[in-house]
């Protein structure tokens, strides 16, 4: 898989991230926009985050999944997601995914801004996580 931006690009956005293996996939990063595909075990999750300055749109192709999004850390409001379910969480608000299906989530995000380099591939979630952290320099 490859990240086709920033150019023109049209895909079936389902067949994409039903074929994703990786914990996160990058398909398409523009200026503005950006498309992650991503693959979630059974019982893993996403990790809570923050994201200060963008909004962020996730959409559930396979799987059943809880969804936290508050305030604050401390603060979250739970939500059951499933197939074709779309999750919107505003520029600062915590949120979290998790998995909590017996077969892979499957779901694609889409940031605006980008939240990561073009053509980002991390295969798993400790992968991704090893490269935030060196990212804030932690």
């Amino acid at each position: 898989m490859q990240d086709h931006g920033p150019n023109p690009y049209v895909v079936n956005v389902e067949t994409l991230t039903l074929e994703n293996e990786n914990f996160r996939t990058a398909a398409w990063t523009g200026k503005n926009l950006q498309m992650t595909l991503m693959t979630i075990q059974p019982g893993d999750d996403i990790g809570l985050e923050l994201h200060e300055d963008h909004d962020q749109f996730l959409r559930i192709e396979q799987g059943t999944a809880s969804v936290h999004m508050g305030p604050t850390e401390e603060e979250l409001e739970t939500w059951d997601a499933e197939d074709d379910f779309a999750i919107f969480v505003p520029a600062g608000t915590w949120h979290n995914v998790v998995n909590t299906g017996d077969e892979a989530l499957k779901l694609y995000s889409i940031y605006s801004p980008p939240e990561h380099e073009h053509g980002t591939i991390h295969e798993t979630k400790a992968i991704a996580d090893a490269a935030e952290a060196e990212e804030h320099g932690e």
